[in-house]
């Protein structure tokens, strides 16, 4: 009869440290990780049930999920792990970045650790975690394929490109959208968003912006943006104006919004901003940063480059709506 003998750490093979990460990633987040089933509005008083994954971020009841997964609805039924179903309702939802906000009265719930995902790197382990059939989770492991990638959003008429956002092969359906994307630690640095194709997928990553959306979100039930009225696209800068602006880029106007901000401040075609409000503008996603809420009706300089010449405007930025 042959004899047990157990592995030592140092004798652990790559494989199993992987396993053991995963195992340990899919430990400390389940509990956190909610099934959520929604009831749309889809017109003539018709409703549809859908659903997806939330993460608990809060021990007083908040949730965070894609906001593509209670569209149109004001609220469902989240199933956690331990078999508890509990009401929640949508605080705030943002479809601009695909974020939102839900809220249930317990008080007791296990709330899953918020990393950074300016800290990730092409190649690094990453767990998705979901929990797309209820008392089940699904956790799936891959690394993640590429960083700075872009999401077009739209909320009505408005769009937005939500940037950075975190590419990887771990296998995602639609039942996991709203779940955590955690790295090696349990830390949940992305929300599933979309899959991208087979074997791919995205997710809206957890930073400084994100974190702020959330934020105003969980107060305030909406993220206000503030708004110029401009389409353009970044584009080197001569260098003699990158010497001595000391960056190498900047973002073209490439059309102007009729009667918004920037065409009563005169801001036209082929200008290019170089700053807002005193801070560098080197490409789109830096605008977008940059259009807070704190903007919203108030004077805001913006330095250009016209025809070679370095030119600062005033503008009143408005809020951006989705009408």
């Amino acid at each position: 009869m042959g004899t047990l003998r157990l592995v030592s750490l140092e004798e652990e093979t790559p494989l199993d440290a992987y396993s053991r990460v995963v195992t340990e990633v899919a430990r400390q987040l389940s509990p956190s990780v909610v099934n959520l089933r929604v009831s749309r509005r889809i017109g003539r008083g018709r409703r549809v049930q859908g659903g997806g994954s939330g993460v608990v971020i809060t021990p007083d009841g908040f949730v965070l999920t894609s906001a593509h997964v209670v569209e149109g609805s004001d609220g469902g039924v989240a199933s956690l792990m331990d078999g508890r179903e509990l009401t929640v309702q949508v605080v705030g939802s943002d479809p601009l970045s695909d974020l939102a906000v839900l809220r249930t009265e317990s008080g007791d719930l296990v709330p899953a650790e918020l990393g950074d995902a300016e800290t990730l790197q092409v190649g690094q382990l990453v767990v998705a975690v979901g929990n797309p059939n209820g008392f089940a989770g699904s956790v799936t492991a891959g690394v993640v394929s590429a960083l700075g990638r872009s999401l077009p959003t739209r909320s009505g008429s408005a769009m937005r490109i939500v940037e950075n956002v975190i590419q990887t092969d771990a296998a995602l359906n639609p039942g996991n959208s709203g779940g955590a994307l955690a790295d090696g630690s349990g830390r949940v640095v992305g929300v599933n968003t979309a899959v991208a194709g087979v074997g791919l997928g995205l997710a809206v990553p957890i930073n400084a912006t994100t974190r702020r959306i959330v934020g105003a979100l969980m107060t305030e039930g909406r993220f206000r943006r503030a708004y110029i009225g401009i389409a353009g696209g970044a584009r080197p800068l001569p260098p003699r104006l990158a010497a001595s602006l000391g960056r190498r880029s900047g973002v073209e106007i490439v059309e102007v919004v009729e009667n918004s901000p920037a065409a009563r401040a005169d801001l036209r075609a082929e200008d290019l901003i170089v700053a807002v409000d005193g801070m560098p503008v080197a490409g789109v996603d830096d605008l977008q940063r940059l259009m807070a809420d704190e903007l919203i009706g108030r004077g805001v300089a913006v330095t250009l480059v016209r025809r070679g010449q370095e030119l600062t405007i005033e503008l009143v930025p408005d809020e951006l709506t989705d009408s």
